[in-house]
């Protein structure tokens, strides 16, 4: 078959991927239909160039050295598109934009080596830009199902789950770091009263109110407020003292009630209110920490037997002791 033919080849015009064959000289020998489409180059005056000057705009230096590697040395190369994006200024149609735009490629140059004629090298570019688009996809829905996963889909809160593993994490850091973390349970003041009253959906709002205003309050990356459940939230803040974790329950508590959310129903005030149990684990005085969560809902029930828009505060120390006492007396009357 001539090189004539060979150009005019129906197969090689018919193949998905752009196909160029060079000699040593980088002079183009080869330019099939795909190369024509994506390059506004027709196969004539391609083929009238070499390689270094049949573009408006050079080709990337990493697909120039490729080339010439496999001129030199006689070897394989190859360009992917993880690290390549558009190595050739080659173009598609992109139908929702109405415009062109640059085709992600992949590369190879393979040597074709011939004892009838000198060696030549045949350059295959495959358009990457659908399995991209469809990488990007995959990635955006795992990060979506990852998100989907870890937050509360009413409040954008982190969720129940992602809580209890970032205690884990959070108390871990504590006690190797040996500083304090204190721990709040939040809980909206006769809540059940007020769905009943106002509706859910109406509900629903507030719940987001009072989501965004426990948010505004935090202002540290290791800060942690989580939708516990229901109407409870609760906050992890390492690094902070009992002494500063009471003076902040009192600003969760005037954020809430400055929203001045009417709460007819509600027995401790007109508007909508909260009630904050919390403790703290000291690394100077505790060993025991995996009561912390304990005492803070024990705390939580204290303030609402209190009258409740208020905070409590219960010492870990003093809940360990009042367990212990109570396993003392149960063991007694065994």
């Amino acid at each position: 078959m001539s090189s004539l033919e060979i150009y005019q080849s129906p197969i090689l015009n018919s193949i998905n991927m752009g196909l160029i064959l060079v000699d040593a000289d980088t002079n183009i020998l080869l330019w099939n239909a795909w190369m024509e489409k994506h390059s506004g180059i027709s196969s004539d005056i391609a083929r009238q160039n070499n390689m270094s000057t049949v573009f408006p705009t050079a080709p990337s230096l990493a697909f120039s050295n490729a080339l010439k590697n496999s001129i030199t040395y006689g070897l394989p190369a190859m360009l992917s598109n993880a690290l390549h994006r558009s190595p050739l200024p080659l173009f598609g149609e992109e139908e929702s934009l109405n415009k062109q735009i640059a085709i992600h490629q992949s590369i190879t140059i393979t040597v074709l080596d011939s004892d009838l004629a000198d060696a030549c090298y045949l350059i295959q570019v495959t358009d990457s830009s659908t399995s991209i688009r469809r990488e990007k996809m995959l990635r955006s829905h795992s990060e979506l199902l990852k998100k989907d996963a870890t937050t509360d889909s009413l409040t954008s809160l982190y969720n129940r789950r992602f809580f209890d593993e970032h205690y884990k994490i959070a108390l871990g850091q504590a006690i190797r770091q040996k500083h304090p973390l204190s721990i709040f349970m939040v809980d909206i003041d006769y809540f059940k009263q007020y769905n009943d009253y106002y509706g859910h959906p109406a509900g629903d709002k507030i719940l987001i109110k009072v989501a965004a205003a426990l948010r505004a309050q935090i202002s540290r990356s290791s800060d942690m407020l989580a939708r516990y459940g229901g109407e409870e939230f609760v906050l992890i803040l390492p690094d902070m003292p009992a002494e500063h974790g009471v003076l902040f329950a009192e600003k969760l508590i005037t954020a809430i009630t400055d929203l001045q959310l009417p709460h007819l129903k509600s027995k401790s005030n007109q508007v909508i209110s909260i009630s904050i149990g919390l403790s703290t684990y000291d690394p100077i005085q505790h060993r025991e920490v995996s009561a912390l969560i304990d005492a803070a809902d024990t705390a939580l029930y204290k303030a609402k037997q209190q009258g409740r828009n208020q905070a409590c505060f219960l010492a870990l120390d003093t809940l360990i002791a009042h367990k212990q006492q109570t396993i003392r007396q149960h063991a007694d009357r065994q």
